[in-house]
């Protein structure tokens, strides 16, 4: 698949950039933003015809509001990436560790790299958007005594040195991202994982039963996560992954929630890529 526009957020050399090159191809338009909701906006007026948006991270857990933009902007998950996420320390060429003094980086790679942080108590960490952005802002403004964390290839693209390796806290780091199109479409392979919401009543032991009930028909829940509905006190919304081996079972679970449990919303049905 190659020649789209491909909607991301960060800039070269983010992670999401690398996902988008890995899946659509080094051809392809890779269109940039600061934040997510701008990609899934883009994906919704049809600007862009694919987004790539990390959703959750084998450490950190889930990126709720992601969640969330999927579900206003009526998108579709088309198909699921799994990236090794490796985070080195980097900063202006001929530097060391001690002198750094400051180290910028998006939250959730700072929430990744914390056991090596601990070992530098004089270095002040900063949040930032994006991991590679810290990385060009090094460079173009040749900020010494400032280090960004970020992946290879934004070292390479921006001229970095990497001062020490893989200082992610858990080596097994894999994030999960999500490849967004604005209509359903025939899924790619047979479908084994549905990304949907269930909107469940208030009654006593909703949730119990429901959940009951997916896994009597085979599906493997993989996530779940829960937000209030705003103009429905005491009712609460519910994202879930799950996995089945029978695609019926699955269309059956979802027709049984629709009838006995609280309104149905299917974000994506599409074949698991984890290894």
């Amino acid at each position: 698949m190659s020649g789209n526009k491909i909607a991301i957020q960060g800039i070269p050399g983010s992670f999401h950039h690398q996902v988008a090159i890995r899946h659509f191809g080094n051809d392809s338009e890779i269109l940039t933003f600061q934040t997510f909701e701008p990609v899934a906006k883009a994906v919704a007026i049809g600007e862009a015809e694919f987004g790539v948006m990390a959703i959750e991270n084998s450490i950190a857990g889930a990126i709720l509001p992601n969640y969330d933009l999927i579900d206003r902007y009526d998108l579709w998950i088309r198909d699921e990436y799994y990236l090794p996420i490796s985070h080195q320390f980097m900063a202006l060429p001929g530097q060391k560790i001690a002198d750094i003094k400051l180290v910028a980086s998006h939250p959730m790679a700072l929430l990744q790299c914390k056991t090596f942080l601990a070992k530098h108590t004089q270095i002040e960490q900063k949040d930032d958007i994006d991991t590679a952005s810290v990385a060009r802002r090094i460079a173009d403004q040749n900020l010494k005594g400032t280090a960004a964390i970020a992946s290879e290839i934004a070292a390479e693209i921006y001229g970095l040195e990497i001062l020490a390796r893989d200082i992610q806290t858990v080596k097994d780091n894999f994030t999960r991202f999500i490849i967004l199109q604005k209509r359903k479409t025939d899924p790619i392979g047979r479908p084994n994982k549905a990304s949907f919401k269930i909107t469940i009543k208030n009654q006593p032991g909703g949730l119990s039963k429901l959940l009951t009930m997916l896994y009597e028909k085979g599906l493997d829940l993989s996530k779940i996560q829960s937000i209030p509905v705003i103009d429905k006190p005491w009712e609460y919304a519910f994202f879930m992954d799950a996995e089945f081996q029978d695609y019926k079972s699955f269309q059956e679970a979802m027709d049984l929630s629709q009838l006995h449990f609280g309104e149905v919303k299917i974000f994506g049905e599409y074949m698991s890529r984890k290894q």
